[in-house]
């Protein structure tokens, strides 16, 4: 979770799990000294170093058990207060097909990656979030699309103006990518620093897409693009 100081910007909230490359790079992105106004929050397995306050999530727990763990943990936090922006970069990728031993393992753990950290984020924003404020879902994967767009109906139970979008880039430039890709176009990968300024713009107001929007990320030559689905 990240507060604005003395701006008077109000409070932005970084919600981020299981996704340690990405969560580790967006909360570093936004403590950088010239954004030092933003107070940063991370909820997440392990502790970051560099946000202001930690919510840890324990792996064992049931959907049901860290959803009410960690709406405890951030009402204790806040205090009441509202934040400006829930995001979640939670996610990850597993192979395979329906001949694979790892299939049902391979596939509830996509299921806890990517669905119940996107859900319990959605339950922080409907609690926490500002109106008018901006929740977005990394490394969506389908049934997250359908959860985006439910958000953005109406009485989706998210406070009134609130942007929920989804971001659905193509490969993200993780180091751990480049440790198992060692030999692909890098100039197609998308820099996570780009994903990060895009939320600060979102949160800021500014050149939002609708919200329910799916947004590619195409990166060509180093360059990236949003393109609306």
């Amino acid at each position: 979770m990240v507060g604005f100081g003395p701006s008077g910007l109000g409070s932005l909230r970084l919600w981020a799990a299981v996704g340690p490359s990405f969560t580790i790079r967006a909360v570093s992105y936004f403590r950088a000294p010239v954004l030092a106004w933003i107070w940063v929050a991370s909820i997440d397995i392990k502790e970051n170093d560099n946000a202001d306050a930690n919510i840890l999530v324990k792996h064992e727990e049931t959907w049901v058990e860290q959803e009410v763990s960690v709406l405890s943990q951030v009402g204790a936090l806040l205090q009441g207060e509202k934040v400006d922006a829930v995001i979640c970069v939670a996610g990850g990728w597993a192979g395979g097909n329906a001949a694979s031993k790892d299939l049902v393992k391979n596939s509830d753990l996509m299921w806890r990656q990517s669905v119940w950290s996107s859900t319990i984020a959605a339950s922080i924003a409907a609690n926490h979030l500002k109106d008018g404020g901006m929740i977005g879902y990394g490394m969506a994967k389908a049934a997250i699309h359908q959860l985006t767009k439910s958000l953005a109906a109406d009485n989706s139970g998210l406070p009134p103006n609130c942007l929920a979008v989804a971001i659905l880039p193509i490969t993200l430039d993780t180091p751990m990518n480049r440790k198992w890709m060692p030999n692909a176009d890098y100039a197609t990968w998308t820099p996570l620093e780009f994903v990060a300024d895009l939320f600060l713009r979102w949160t800021r107001g500014e050149d939002r897409p609708a919200s329910g929007s799916l947004v590619n990320l195409v990166t060509k030559n180093y360059t990236t693009e949003q393109v609306l689905v």
